[in-house]
């Protein structure tokens, strides 16, 4: 068994003998912290719940950490660092985790934290969150000998679960507060009660939430900030504008038109960190309802895919930025990335034929058939990029209108009403492909009403088989070479179609420091962020 201490706060070292792999943690040189001030983050949606124990909607990770915390915290390399858990240890068959709580912690209602939180937690995960029946899978039970002891016990290895366990993906909750509820419906959910720096003040709909500082946070000093106050602004000039104008001190995931980044580029009070989204590796795709007796039809799918250029994506909506993708793993995943997948040249003749032969020959006014187009409302790419596509589709006379909802209006229509032809969106590939990939393409995981799985109802019987045994196999070249074999078959089935690499950057006033420290960037807990004296 492999323990893994608390250290310094100078650094970590973590040693990790069961899985054959040394990682060092890393620590930049920061200056000395300044107390008090506010900070404003920006947020282009707001998001529908303020806590990650039941959804996982895009902009909910930012502001969950803020309050409710993990087990532990990531690095630059995504090498596991405390926070809840002060120590871990990993058995070396991989089938039991023990955690080692830090002492002394307590709720924002002033309740003390325990073992009982960390059950509760984890075991409700495995229940209702959009992944987490992915994530644990293979847990069978969770042992807590002591108040500050919690041991997962597992049937099978899960080679991805100690990367699983940060604040916006496994939230540790207060039991007291949930328990003998239905958790997706809890008020605290829209009114959070964590452990964290930040406590919960106010939320006003449609404008901004406010949360205060936690003055009897563990990690004293910390949180520096007084206030932190989080804006939603759902229109793209605005958000440029409030920006540039020194309203927002952070805004992450590149929430303004690409075309303003050179200009921005210029403004001396502001500059840009594209680290602190190695937690998240988001890409853009196009998902087919396969309900749909339509997108049932193999060669429809590929006939779209002759016409949807994703180099015009990559190039012209997304300004440059980004990586043009022919499989459903970012490039920043080095070890899962597929570079030479099989690709659907642009070929409107072929595409054409397709149809044709697909029982869909071109009416007298040109129009094959008429669809819907959803798309995520979440930046400029994924309107831009609809539009695009309607225009390219309609050279083989496929009609495609372009539906714009609101984020909650999208979530349920996709989801749960399943009212929807075809969508562009984005997902998170998240720290492993286990987690972050597999829940899109895994049969088992097609349950209507759970947001961001398998929308396509997507099912093969051996991608499953794949996606199974790449979740227990700890043999690591084993799973990649598991891995390249899921990705050519879905590049062949084409449930989706992977456009390209989400280019994530956080615009920043220079005012703030501290503000990206590991892994999780802006949705970490911002527990370490000041407002410099200048």
């Amino acid at each position: 068994m492999t323990i893994f201490p608390e250290t310094t706060r100078r650094g970590f070292l973590l040693a990790s003998a069961a899985l054959g792999v040394t990682m060092a943690g890393r620590l930049q040189a920061f200056a000395e912290p300044v107390r008090g001030g506010t900070a404003t983050l920006l947020l282009a949606a707001e998001p529908p719940v303020l806590t990650t124990i039941a959804h996982t909607a895009f902009n909910s990770v930012y502001v969950s950490p803020k309050t409710t915390e993990g087990l532990l915290t990531y690095d630059f390399d995504l090498n596991p660092q405390p926070l809840l858990a002060k120590e871990w240890s990993v058995s070396s068959d991989g089938l039991t985790y023990t955690f080692k709580l830090r002492d002394g912690v307590k709720w924002h209602d002033g309740k003390p934290f325990s073992s009982a939180d960390v059950a509760f937690s984890i075991n409700t995960i495995k229940d209702v969150h959009p992944r987490g029946r992915n994530t644990f899978l293979n847990l069978v039970d969770i042992e807590t000998p002591d108040a500050l002891t919690a041991i997962l016990k597992l049937s099978k290895p899960a080679p991805y679960l100690i990367t699983a366990l940060a604040a916006s993906e496994t939230p540790i909750v207060p039991r007291h507060i949930y328990e003998g509820t239905k958790v997706a419906e809890n008020p605290a959910n829209l009114s959070p009660i964590g452990t964290g720096p930040f406590k919960f003040k106010e939320w006003v709909r449609g404008s901004h939430i406010v949360y205060e500082r936690n003055p009897d946070y563990w990690d004293q000093p910390r949180p520096y900030l007084d206030q932190l106050i989080v804006r939603f602004i759902p229109d793209a000039a605005a958000r440029s504008i409030a920006i540039e104008t020194g309203e927002i001190d952070l805004a992450p995931s590149t929430p303004v038109p690409f075309s303003d980044l050179e200009r921005f580029k210029s403004l001396p009070n502001l500059a840009f960190d594209s680290r602190g989204y190695q937690y998240s590796n988001g890409v853009s795709r196009i998902e087919f309802n396969l309900e749909r007796p339509l997108f049932k039809d193999i060669r429809v799918r590929q006939a779209f895919a002759h016409v949807i250029d994703r180099k015009v994506i990559k190039n012209t909506i997304n300004y440059g930025y980004g990586e043009a993708i022919s499989g459903p793993i970012n490039p920043n995943l080095t070890r899962w990335y597929v570079p030479d997948l099989k690709t659907y040249p642009i070929d409107l003749a072929a595409a054409e034929k397709l149809l044709d032969d697909a029982g869909h020959p071109r009416g007298s006014d040109g129009i094959r058939f008429r669809i819907n187009l959803d798309y995520v409302p979440s930046g400029e790419t994924y309107s831009r990029g609809s539009d695009y596509i309607r225009q390219a589709l309609a050279k083989v006379g496929v009609d495609a209108t372009v539906r714009s909802q609101d984020f909650a209006t999208y979530t349920k229509r996709i989801y749960t009403d399943r009212d929807f032809d075809f969508a562009f969106e984005g997902m998170s590939n998240l720290f492993d492909p286990t987690v972050g990939v597999q829940r899109l393409y895994w049969s088992k995981n097609f349950k209507p009403g759970v947001p961001f799985s398998n929308g396509a109802a997507y099912s093969n019987s051996k991608v499953d088989a794949l996606l199974e045994a790449a979740a227990v196999e700890i043999d690591p070249q084993k799973r990649v070479d598991q891995w390249r074999q899921i990705q050519e078959i879905l590049v062949e089935d084409l449930p989706a179609i992977d456009v390209a690499s989400q280019p994530e950057l956080t615009i920043y006033n220079k005012r703030i420091a501290d503000h990206t420290r590991g892994g999780e960037g802006i949705s970490g807990s911002l527990a370490y962020a000041y407002v410099t004296a200048a």
